[in-house]
């Protein structure tokens, strides 16, 4: 597909009473043409950085969906260091519920959306609808696409699914709870503890690197991260990336010193990977996901691997 040039326009703030702030969103798409867009919702992650974990982030990835093809939604999750939130807020400090309700809103309200940019009238897919999420916003998309886990606070399951959205791509997303973690997280982030994804049906990309341990989090080491693809129910793709921790190669912003494995070449594969997945799920028939797998493999010196069930 044809690369154009990218609209972004932030923030665009819907009012949320029921909210700590009310909900502020990057929309980014391409400038010009006729068709229905399909969306991408994507999650941030947390990280060092104060900007990358809010509407600002993640520019790699957002202006390459844009530029072949999708609006993409950047929310400003409670969690993002932007906000300052203090630590009574109910949900603090990660707001893992808020999070995944940030993106059910966003799509209850895309005619306010569609109202407040004029230039995406009438241009948006409703019936066609991804998330994507990165380290903690890997978690809040596996929630959207049918993970299950229980509140810590009150005991209950918790069901955050949405059926709105037909695909999905997690990327170093948290894998499972339980022995799996380490004791600062089950301590203090008692909700990764119950994380289950036996019943996570949605398609989804999981997109894990062969060395990002994450040993604040984990003591299973990088196949953690591979989880989300083991244990839930196909249909699945898992895309390993060889020699890429946490942030795959730069996904999380251009020139970002906390990412520690820095590789142009390695956010390319993400970039084009992600788009030819999410690309064939919502348009069936397509061949860019194929391609795109065919192009990985046959390199004389491949950036990773994809395997599917």
């Amino acid at each position: 597909m044809r690369e154009t040039p990218v609209l972004s326009i932030a923030p665009v703030v819907l009012p949320t009473p029921d909210r700590a702030v009310d909900l502020r969103l990057r929309i980014s798409a391409p400038a010009t043409g006729d068709g229905e867009l399909p969306v991408i919702l994507l999650s941030h992650g947390q990280g060092h950085s104060n900007n990358l974990s809010s509407l600002n982030g993640y520019a790699p990835l957002v202006s390459y969906w844009a530029a072949h093809g999708f609006a993409v939604i950047q929310p400003t999750h409670l969690s993002s260091t932007t906000l300052t939130l203090p630590a009574s807020t109910p949900g603090a400090p990660l707001y893992w519920r808020s999070r995944a309700e940030d993106m059910t809103r966003v799509l209850d309200r895309l005619d306010e959306i569609e109202a407040a940019v004029p230039q995406l009238a009438g241009r948006l897919d409703r019936g066609k609808v991804a998330v994507a999420g990165h380290s903690m916003g890997g978690h809040t998309a596996s929630l959207l696409l049918g993970a299950r886990l229980t509140d810590p606070d009150d005991g209950t399951e918790v069901n955050l699914t949405e059926p709105r959205i037909s695909a999905g791509v997690l990327l170093a997303a948290p894998g499972r709870g339980g022995d799996a973690l380490t004791g600062h997280v089950a301590e203090n982030w008692p909700f990764f503890a119950t994380t289950d994804f036996s019943r996570m049906t949605t398609p989804t990309l999981v997109v894990a690197g062969d060395k990002d341990a994450s040993a604040h989090l984990t003591v299973m080491g990088p196949d953690w991260h591979t989880d989300p693809y083991v244990l839930a129910p196909g249909p699945k793709s898992l895309l390993t990336l060889f020699d890429a921790e946490h942030g795959l190669g730069g996904i999380s912003g251009y020139d970002v010193a906390e990412t520690t494995d820095e590789n142009p070449a390695r956010v390319a594969a993400v970039q084009r990977l992600t788009w030819a997945y999410l690309r064939t799920e919502l348009y069936p028939g397509d061949t860019a996901w194929q391609t795109a797998r065919d192009e990985l493999a046959a390199g004389a010196d491949p950036l990773g691997r994809v395997e599917s069930k």
